[in-house]
């Protein structure tokens, strides 16, 4: 059994511009330090059965990531799962979207973090480390998608 976490943050552009902006995918680098490279297969707008596949550095190894969209609902709804067999990765993840009554955007990220083999013994520390930069995670976010629409 996987171990989640998440962050919620509120982004001061409207739902349909934001979950444009987060089924794009490749936007991954701009608010993710962690992730170096990512391509996205088949090219052209996203849809369930697109496949990311990044290079992403953790804990000063680098490894190779591929995640699958499994659900895309627009505006509210996108998920994800990660196909590659890492230590430890992430079973399942998604964006839940929301509009408020003042023209934002709730945004709720969650990841479920699986180790496998000796990751088994890590997930605990990767799932801590993770929810301890989610409240930041979910800054980031805000702060690529508001500058993304402001260029």
């Amino acid at each position: 059994m996987g171990t989640q976490f998440e962050a919620t943050v509120e982004i001061d552009r409207p739902i349909a511009e934001v979950f444009a902006y987060l089924a794009d995918g490749e936007h991954d680098p701009e608010f993710s330090p962690r992730v170096q490279r990512i391509d996205k297969s088949p090219t052209g707008p996203t849809a369930v059965g697109t496949v990311f596949r990044s290079t992403v550095k953790d804990a000063g190894m680098k490894t190779q990531r591929e995640f699958g969209i499994t659900e895309l609902v627009a505006p509210t709804r996108i998920r994800w799962a990660e196909r590659s067999k890492n230590l430890v990765t992430a079973t399942t993840g998604g964006y839940d979207l929301e509009a408020t009554a003042a023209g934002r955007t709730r945004v709720r990220i969650f990841n479920v973090l699986e180790g496998h083999g000796i990751g088994k013994l890590l997930v605990g520390f990767a799932a801590g480390a993770a929810r301890r930069d989610a409240p930041a995670f979910g800054q980031r976010i805000k702060v690529a998608v508001e500058a993304s629409s402001a260029r």
